[in-house]
Order: C-alpha cells, then sequence, then structure tokens
C-alpha cells in the first residue's frame, strides 16, 4: 500500500475535479460547454437532452501512467435544470488509455459572483487478475 499512496494522489489530483469553472459562463447552471478544473484537465459536455441524459469527453493533465493520455469519452445524467436551479448530476468516463473506469457524483452550483461551479466526488475502478486482489481494484 505504501506504494499506491502517490500513486493515489496524483490520481486524486488529476480526477478530483473539484472548483471546476467553466470558461463561457452562461446564465443559470447549466454543464454544456467546456469545463477545466485547477490543473488543468478539462471535460466538455455537448448537449444535455430533454430527459437530463448528456454526453461529452475529458482529457485529464496529470497521471500515474505512462501510457499516452487519450481524450476519453463520457455519459452522464442529470436532475433537469428547469426544476431545480443548482442540479445534481452523474456521469461515467471510461478511459481509452487504460482498462479503467471512473464516476463522477456531484452538484452543479452559482456562487454569489453568479459563476457556475461543479463540486464533485469520484471513484475509480481498475481491473485486476483475480477476486483475491480485489481489495486494492477501487480508489
Amino acid at each position: 500500500m505504501v506504494q499506491a499512496t502517490p500513486f493515489l494522489l496524483v490520481l486524486f489530483l488529476a480526477l478530483g475535479a473539484h472548483g471546476l469553472s467553466t470558461e463561457n459562463v452562461p446564465s443559470g447552471c447549466s454543464l454544456t460547454g467546456r469545463w477545466v478544473n485547477d490543473l488543468g484537465s478539462n471535460m466538455t459536455i455537448t448537449t444535455v437532452n430533454a430527459n437530463g441524459v448528456f454526453a461529452g469527453s475529458y482529457h485529464t493533465a496529470v497521471t500515474a501512467t505512462t501510457k499516452k493520455v487519450e481524450e476519453s469519452p463520457l455519459q452522464g445524467s442529470q436532475h433537469l435544470p428547469n426544476l431545480l436551479s443548482q442540479p445534481t448530476f452523474g456521469f461515467t468516463i471510461h478511459w481509452s488509455y487504460s482498462d479503467s473506469i471512473t464516476v463522477f457524483t456531484g452538484q452543479c452550483f452559482v456562487d454569489d459572483d453568479g459563476k457556475e461551479v461543479l463540486k464533485t466526488m469520484w471513484l475509480l475502478r481498475s481491473r485486476v487478475e483475480n477476486i483475491k486482489n480485489d481489495w486494492k481494484a477501487t480508489r
């Protein structure tokens, strides 16, 4: 576990997505657009349909892998913004360059200055060779 600690720290910084802010702040709290966190990781959500379903892509700026980092697809769902002004949401990223999946859940807030901010939590599930190693597969 000692060797995993630096990896987990780097991964947390890469995927934390805490305090994400949008470059072009639209009125209201909408997930559509390009979001960049304080470490330079970014995601783009193209559209949110009438049922709250959305798709897009995520590109992490920080990772512990030696593989080439690629933009990865994401799919998610949110509560409809016309029902809630600061909706909750969740999305899944299927990492294109590894055999892992990350799920995020969070809420879109509008701060006192009218700026949209995403607050999220995440879980990463990596593939392991057997059930005996299941204990170290989710971070």
